[in-house]
């Protein structure tokens, strides 16, 4: 049995997945960071408990991976963009506290390897998985075998728009900064602010904020306005996913993230248009599906768990 721990921007989750990649349970508990040698306590704590609720002894856990917001060099945090584990050896810190085999990996990475192996890419050697969220991010398998560590792709920080919009990494017109949900609840904003007869403030007010939902509901009632920031979003989003198919030619990527539920005619049948039209597989080889994460929440902790199956060494 295996533990797959997921560090949220709020809430730390951990499962106990078996050898077939199955979630058999979950816990959480809201992340509270105190030091190092606290949020060591605080993880191994909550292996136990993913354990026990399993109905498991800690004895017959097989290992433990770690998805951290962050970038991560074998059991080393070498960032993390919301607690400071800077140079932290957090392998070592939890072994200490739980004698486990430990793999750390970056959280997109881990959700891309749930997805992978369980959901969305199963079957495929070749796999991208882009979590659309507060910002973008992107994991990468290639023949089987995970980008991540100090390899481990930053698919946000592409640059789709040279002099554009600044990003916290330093540079401008990263794609993040056009097609995170983040991005997207920003356009809304601006278009509600410039039409107020728009059915976005309805949507917005019923949902109580506006969220990666709110133009969305608003498009499906034939809003014209949401209808223009739903496809322009498409417009954003199929630019970054063009470079990385033309870069890599997957077999498929997989859209996760809030914004990805968003209803199929809005979001997923145009992007897979406009991606074919900007894609040179339009000329033969190769066609990358354009499809939607299936795993949810549970992805990045079902591919935390198993991060030893695609992990070059």
């Amino acid at each position: 049995m295996f533990i797959g721990i997921d560090v949220g921007g709020t809430n730390l989750k951990a499962g106990a997945v078996d050898g077939a990649g199955r979630l058999l349970a979950a816990v959480r508990r809201p992340l509270d960071f105190r030091g190092t040698e606290a949020f060591a306590d605080d993880l191994a704590d909550l292996a136990r408990a993913a354990l026990s609720a399993a109905g498991a002894a800690p004895g017959d856990g097989a290992g433990v991976g770690i998805g951290l917001p962050g970038a991560v060099s074998g059991g080393e945090v070498l960032y993390t963009t919301n607690i400071p584990l800077e140079r932290t050896d957090l392998a070592a810190l939890f072994r200490r506290r739980l004698d486990l085999p430990v793999l750390l990996g970056n959280d997109a990475d881990c959700a891309a390897v749930g997805e992978y192996l369980r959901g969305a890419g199963r079957g495929c050697r070749d796999f991208v998985a882009v979590t659309l969220g507060t910002g973008l991010g992107g994991g990468i398998i290639l023949d089987g075998r995970l980008r991540g560590g100090e390899a481990s792709s930053e698919a946000g920080h592409l640059v789709t728009h040279v002099g554009g919009l600044p990003c916290p990494c330093g540079r401008r017109g990263c794609w993040e900064q056009y097609a995170s949900a983040t991005a997207l609840i920003r356009q809304t904003k601006a278009a509600m602010a410039a039409h107020p007869e728009s059915l976005l403030h309805a949507c917005a007010a019923e949902n109580g904020t506006v969220d990666g939902r709110t133009p969305f509901q608003a498009a499906e009632a034939g809003d014209e306005t949401a209808l223009a920031v739903c496809r322009q979003y498409v417009e954003e989003l199929a630019e970054g996913t063009a470079s990385l198919i033309n870069l890599l030619r997957p077999e498929a990527v997989a859209f996760g993230g809030g914004v990805a539920a968003a209803p199929e005619q809005l979001l997923l049948e145009p992007l897979r248009r406009r991606v074919g039209e900007l894609c040179f597989s339009r000329h033969g080889g190769r066609t990358t599906r354009i499809l939607r994460a299936e795993l949810g929440n549970d992805a990045g902790i079902i591919g935390a768990a198993l991060l030893g199956r695609v992990t070059s060494t």
